[in-house]
């Protein structure tokens, strides 16, 4: 069988998912059409945005995380939205959250080393919205998108 995950993972990562409905049914104990009624009411209302799957960023080569906070500069601090869709489409951020307090983006970032997130750092310093930056590094990532982890068994 052909190898095409370089090509199905990026798809996979931004939305290319569909809802299992056969296995929503089975434990709702639904019609599948009641189901896919449903969940195209739910698509339809906005109420649902999308699919995609929760990777092992470890596996992948991605299992450096780190959230930065930063601090906008007076100029940038009026439309943080702009600031924050450019900074969105680098591939490397996972999410980006306009917030309150002192900081005014939280950019949460994946990267293969902490070289890697140093690279990340520098690019978003040379933006020049982008008054100052705090790192914080996850350890250890124990819930996502929802999805709690499960412990993998101790290697003895």
């Amino acid at each position: 069988m052909k190898n095409i995950e370089g090509r199905l993972l990026p798809l996979l990562k931004t939305g290319f998912c569909t809802p299992k409905v056969s296995s929503i049914a089975r434990r709702l104990r639904e019609p599948t059409t009641t189901i896919q009624y449903n969940i195209k009411r739910l698509e339809r209302e906005g109420k649902v945005k999308g699919y995609k799957a929760v990777l092992n960023h470890e596996k992948l080569d991605r299992g450096f995380c780190a959230y930065a906070l930063l601090e906008l500069n007076p100029k940038a601090y009026v439309q943080p939205e702009v600031v924050a869709r450019k900074i969105a489409k680098n591939p490397d951020v996972e999410s980006v959250d306009i917030c309150t307090g002192d900081w005014e983006l939280i950019v949460k970032l994946r990267a293969r080393d902490h070289n890697g997130y140093y690279g990340l750092v520098k690019t978003l310093l040379s933006q020049e919205e982008v008054a100052k930056i705090k790192s914080l590094i996850s350890l250890k990532q124990m819930k996502s998108e929802f999805i709690e982890f499960k412990p993998e068994k101790e290697k003895e």
